[in-house]
């Protein structure tokens, strides 16, 4: 039996287990032989704060990464004085709000390239060459603009020569899409899917890929339920029982591209089941350019205190959180590793 057969096989029947019933474990994520090299990622709010973090720390795989309502890497270790879930809360949000200064990119700047030359993330001289889109709406008061325009300074200071910043729409918080249901385009409230008649993540794969073909009318590719408990490295990871991950049917032969999709908080599929792994808006054009679509997924718990459902980006899984030994960010390279071979 080939190798292409094999993989065949493993992607139909992944795709027959995509609603696992309940007590059965979902089945493991499939090899793909995915490229790494062309891996890119994105997220909304604490998903795009992720987003950063993993784009820095694994510099060297990462082409480009979108944040939607986000701010600079490592945005809540500084200042030092203050515990890093008080400037989540303040100066990474709302400053204004908060009476606090905004980041400081030039500090955390200095920061990063500490972390890089103490061997915690890749070398910094990868960011150059990233492509960025960044995205704040203009209604938008839980997270902004003068904090996403330090992680546009942040990119600035880093030498990274295309980056796009969108800060002119009317949105409110909420992952921007072009879908009838969501709610209106300046709301703030749950479910944070906001129409606003843009197709947000189109945009944000067009940004860091190039040209895109026209998106699906009727995806062709499957959307698969994997077991997320193997890339736990411990207790108290955040990380679901299961994540999710949309393969065009192109790709069940390899040599496809990743990118990795960060839900914000609210946003996992324990609180608004397939909301966001159906409905956000990338698999249209995925399924229509080679693009496999990893959705890895956290829980809300009191045990590590995360009653929203967050990525971590103040230190609630452990204090290394924002380098390559983070728990969330460890687990998610080591989902990219398992697509790849």
């Amino acid at each position: 039996m080939t190798n292409r057969l094999i993989s065949h096989i493993a992607f139909v029947a992944s795709a027959i287990a995509l609603a696992s019933p309940p007590g059965l474990a979902a089945p493991p994520l499939p090899r793909l032989g995915a490229d790494l090299a062309q891996t890119s990622v994105s997220g909304f709010s604490s998903g795009a704060y992720m987003a950063g973090q993993f784009a820095v720390a694994y510099s060297s795989i990462v082409r480009g990464a979108g944040m939607v309502a986000g701010g600079p890497y490592y945005c809540t270790g500084e200042p030092e004085a203050d515990p890093p879930l008080r400037n989540a809360l303040t100066r990474c949000m709302n400053p204004a709000f908060a009476q606090t200064p905004p980041p400081d990119a030039a500090s955390l700047w200095s920061r990063t390239r500490q972390f890089a030359a103490d061997g915690l993330i890749d070398d910094v001289a990868n960011l150059a060459r990233q492509r960025i889109f960044l995205f704040n709406g203009r209604q938008d008061q839980v997270l902004t603009t003068e904090v996403s325009d330090q992680a546009r300074r942040f990119y600035g200071l880093a030498g990274t020569r295309a980056i796009t910043y969108v800060n002119d729409t009317r949105a409110g918080h909420g992952m921007v899409t072009n879908r009838p249901g969501d709610n209106d385009c300046g709301a703030s409230y749950r479910p944070f899917f906001n129409n606003c008649g843009i197709p947000l993540a189109r945009d944000i794969l067009s940004a860091i890929y190039g040209q895109m073909r026209a998106a699906s009318a009727r995806l062709r590719g499957r959307l698969l339920q994997f077991d997320q408990r193997d890339y736990v490295p411990q207790a108290g990871s955040g990380l679901a029982d299961s994540g999710y991950l949309f393969v065009p049917r192109a790709c069940a032969r390899g040599g496809c591209r990743v990118h990795v999709a960060f839900h914000g908080c609210w946003q996992s599929a324990q609180t608004v089941g397939d909301h966001f792994y159906r409905w956000a808006g990338y698999n249209e054009t995925a399924d229509a350019n080679r693009i496999i679509v990893l959705y890895p997924q956290v829980t809300a718990s009191t045990a590590p205190f995360n009653p929203a459902g967050c990525w971590d980006y103040w230190g609630y899984t452990n204090p290394a959180y924002y380098t390559r030994s983070g728990m969330q960010l460890s687990a998610v390279r080591a989902m990219l590793a398992r697509l790849a071979e």
